[in-house]
């Protein structure tokens, strides 16, 4: 097979024009195909391909008609199936579950993919091609790979390969495993004997099991355990948590009613060499030209650059310790100016780098000495460890080097970074705003109450203080100011009414921006949503508060106070924490005493 295709095919006269008769993977994705590295489809498309095998993409399929999953034929290995870039319940609903009238990632923003795709796909495809392994994964299979609390129907579902008749899941970023999954069947092995690839789960029968050795596994509560027992199910968490190490996480098994569910360790991460060698692969960065209609999130990315895999943050509300994991694993920096150079040739390219980061943009570089050989500790968080070198003078150096490509004009940090790793006696947050930021810096602080920033695992309001101090004095006799633009977040476990007052009493003092709330969504595979379904510290079991039902809606109006359409709502929170006193006509109240017209 010749070198890689502009684009993957996504018909068979595609494939045919590259000399191909039978594909030997096929990949099912919710997602429109954008061939971007951004997006999990072209970017494990392109790393099979240069693996040695031939891909066709079926995108956002018709899953009520045969016709599109047929497309392509039988691949000569395997199907791939996920939901696409992001969780199809998410995407689908707000976080008061009304559905969505859009989606960013179809063309011209059009509703085509189904709820639960993953599901959908999976048993469409085996109902059409019986005999041909299918391997799910994704975001969406990734995060459900054990029973979970499910927030759109509000109960405990099964492990989802309970649910998919797919001969394997791949979990976390799935290039090893893919690759591997696709050498081992070409060299004749069944799929039903793929149980020892790092970074997959897979189905045993329940007999099976018994009659196994089980030393060594670490075996979960059941499904009917925690299905109806709240502290069997935050043991559960516990457990598969403490696991998703790739030094030291054991084999992880759950019992289901028809089946055993088996996740295998994490696969181990990928060197720098290997990160630069599939992000340097020829994405052309657009979507495929079969689209009339643009992708809508493909533009906000088109020009960004992934710097980084991984998050040592640990935020209680993030999945990402089961997904990428907490070791960072960073592309050198050569790599990256050789792919901004080669943005910089293409016609759209207008000088502008819109991002250079990855899940916190501020991790590049950093590094701790026994994650290569040992892994993370079980127990200490990074962000507390003295042994962490914490120096973002890699980061500064990278993004110097950027900033001299003679094509490029700006080039600018936007997914966000973590205050509480800039070390006070580096220029790195001078330097940042000096160059690295138009008119707003993001930065996440999600809340300031004590209780609050515990149970979500952010440092407390006392950092963010002292870092918006650092910013603010970096404006003093500036022409042209910036602004910080805080993300915060209400109906939090651990989050009373109480606790939203404080906050809004802090936007009112700081004359922070508060366009940035997101009322909490309980996803999952993160500790709060365990807390949220189970009303428990998975790992000490003790009791947490948990806001439900009009409490949320409450909390979120007393973050938007400023809104008319919300007096009523902030008047009812006032009242129920007992601060009347920040209802009036003083300077320092919320809102004011009385209110014509709608909403009072």
């Amino acid at each position: 097979m010749t070198g890689q295709p502009e684009y993957l095919p996504m018909t068979v006269a595609e494939g045919e024009r590259l000399g191909i008769d039978q594909f030997d993977v096929v990949l099912v994705t919710g997602d429109a195909y954008v061939d971007h590295p951004s997006f999990g489809t072209a970017l494990l498309g392109r790393v099979l391909w240069d693996a040695g095998y031939s891909v066709g993409v079926i995108a956002q399929p018709d899953w009520k008609s045969d016709e599109d999953l047929r497309r392509l034929g039988e691949p000569r290995l395997f199907f791939s199936v996920s939901a696409g870039n992001v969780d199809s319940l998410v995407n689908a609903f707000t976080p008061n579950l009304k559905r969505r009238r859009t989606d960013v990632y179809s063309p011209g923003g059009k509703l085509l993919r189904p709820d639960r795709a993953t599901l959908v796909y999976t048993d469409r495809v085996h109902a059409l091609f019986s005999k041909t392994p299918v391997v799910i994964g994704g975001i969406e299979a990734s995060l459900r790979r054990f029973a979970h609390y499910d927030y759109w129907s509000d109960s405990v579902r099964q492990a989802i390969l309970a649910d998919a008749p797919a001969d394997l899941l791949v979990f976390g970023m799935g290039e090893r495993q893919v690759v591997a999954i696709a050498d081992r069947l070409a060299a004749g092995e069944a799929a039903r004997t793929l149980t020892d690839i790092p970074g997959t789960a897979y189905r045993v029968e329940k007999k099976a099991w018994r009659g196994m050795d089980q030393t060594g596994y670490v075996v979960l509560p059941d499904y009917a355990e925690i299905k109806e027992n709240r502290y069997a199910y935050a043991k559960a968490f516990a457990l598969h948590y403490n696991e998703q190490d790739p030094f030291r996480g054991r084999p992880v098994v759950q019992p289901h009613p028809k089946t055993v569910i088996v996740q295998n360790p994490p696969a181990m991460p990928l060197s720098s060499v290997e990160l630069d060698r599939v992000y340097e692969l020829p994405y052309t960065r657009r979507a495929h030209p079969s689209y009339t209609e643009s992708i809508p999130a493909l533009e906000p990315v088109r020009f960004s650059v992934v710097s980084h895999r991984g998050c040592f943050g640990a935020c209680s509300f993030c999945a990402l310790t089961h997904h990428q994991g907490r070791i960072i694993q960073s592309r050198s920096a050569d790599s990256i100016v050789r792919e901004v150079e080669r943005m910089a040739k293409m016609p759209d390219f207008t000088g502008v780098v819109q991002d250079v980061g990855g899940p916190t943009a501020n991790m590049y570089g950093i590094h701790c000495g026994q994650w290569e050989t040992a892994g993370t500790c079980p127990d200490r968080r990074c962000t507390d460890c003295p042994a962490l070198d914490r120096s973002h003078e890699e980061q500064l150096r990278l993004l110097r080097r950027l900033r001299e490509i003679p094509e490029v004009k700006r080039v600018f940090i936007a997914s966000g970074i973590r205050y509480d790793l800039i070390p006070e006696e580096e220029n790195y947050l001078a330097e940042v705003c000096a160059n690295h930021v138009s008119g707003h810096l993001k930065v996440a602080p999600e809340h300031v109450s004590e209780r609050v920033c515990v149970c979500m695992g952010k440092p407390p309001r006392e950092v963010f203080d002292t870092f918006r101090e650092r910013f603010e004095a970096l404006q003093e006799g500036k022409q042209k100011r910036q602004y910080l633009v805080p993300y915060f977040m209400s109906g939090h476990p651990g989050c009373r009414i109480e606790d939203m007052v404080e906050l809004a009493e802090y936007v009112r003092d700081t004359g922070l921006y508060t366009e940035q709330v997101q009322d909490f969504t309980p996803t999952p595979m993160s500790i709060s949503t365990t807390i949220y379904h189970t009303g428990l510290d998975p790992f000490t079991l003790e009791k947490v508060y948990v806001p439900k039902g009009r409490e949320k809606r409450v909390q979120r109006a007393l973050m938007h106070y400023r809104d008319p359409e919300n007096y009523g709502l902030v008047c009812e929170g006032l009242r129920a924490a007992g601060r009347e006193d920040l209802i009036g006509n003083a300077w320092r109240c919320l809102v004011p005493a009385r209110r014509k017209g709608r909403g009072r």
